[in-house]
């Protein structure tokens, strides 16, 4: 982390694979339109959702709140999670509906 008032160096501003611990103070984006190419997977504080599409009713709640995008859809049904840029907020798992709890938040490596 850079201290206050320290300049940043222009790779450091460049970069959209540097971990968030490497990032310049306040995650400075370099350019605008890439949310795409910035992998926030990185950033996940070691939990991750894994979906048990056998109980997944396609409610779409968690496409519609999920705050990074990481919701894989094939067409209108989910098929998973985007790991490159999903957080692990949980989000996902808070909104799938109590009566199916298909969305499990796990720690990382042991998602089968």
């Amino acid at each position: 982390m850079n201290a206050p008032g320290k300049a940043v160096s222009s790779e450091k501003q460049a970069s959209v694979t540097l971990p968030w611990t490497e990032m310049a103070e306040g995650g400075l984006v370099p350019r605008g339109g890439t949310a795409a190419s910035v992998k926030t997977g990185a950033w996940r504080t070691g939990k991750m959702p894994v979906i048990d599409l056998s109980r997944c009713i396609h409610c779409l709640r968690c496409w519609i709140w999920c705050p990074d995008s990481a919701v894989i859809l094939d067409g209108e049904k989910v098929t998973g999670f985007d790991y490159d840029h999903c957080k692990g907020c949980g989000i996902c798992e808070q909104v799938c509906p109590p009566k199916v709890h298909a969305i499990q938040m796990v720690p990382e490596g042991v998602e089968g």
